[in-house]
């Protein structure tokens, strides 16, 4: 397993593996979730989009926003393939690494809250829900706001 920035030349697999990974709820919601209509060329460029690679096939990605006193979730895409293996727990143990890098306290998200399975990972992950709101660009979506404190990096 490796994790790497994502380069201009990936934009079209994060598009694909993003428009997969959702693909389930896009069906239940019957529109796409946000990070499937998202344009992640400006993404890629600022440095927030990492992919997960698994041999030589990309297994997942995340999105990461760096903000002055936290780093935000924007979205983690598994394949379809690599689902329940462990790679969102990668994924979401590099958002915890960069954050520590980046001297930060805590890492945020927010999701669905139809997306019941999602909620159940983070919170054993160990996010706390912090609170509940409409979402400002899907009348009648409702987005749950969670977050994580971030232990300093160790020295070796």
């Amino acid at each position: 397993m490796r994790i790497r920035k994502a380069l201009a030349t990936d934009l079209p697999i994060v598009v694909s593996l993003t428009t997969a990974a959702y693909a389930p709820y896009t069906a239940l919601f019957g529109a796409p979730p946000m990070p499937v209509t998202e344009d992640y060329a400006p993404r890629i460029t600022e440095g927030e989009v990492w992919l997960l690679e698994s041999g030589d096939e990309l297994a997942g990605l995340i999105t990461l926003e760096r903000h002055p006193d936290h780093a935000m979730i924007f979205s983690v895409a598994v394949a379809p393939g690599f689902q329940g293996k462990g790679f969102g727990t990668a994924l979401l143990n590099h958002a915890d690494e960069q954050a520590r890098l980046w001297g930060l306290p805590e890492v945020r998200l927010y999701t669905n809250a139809k997306m019941e399975r999602n909620i159940a990972l983070y919170l054993a992950y160990g996010y706390r829900e912090t609170g509940r709101r409409a979402n400002p660009y899907r009348p009648g979506w409702i987005l749950v706001d969670m977050a994580k404190p971030i232990g300093k990096a160790t020295e070796a």
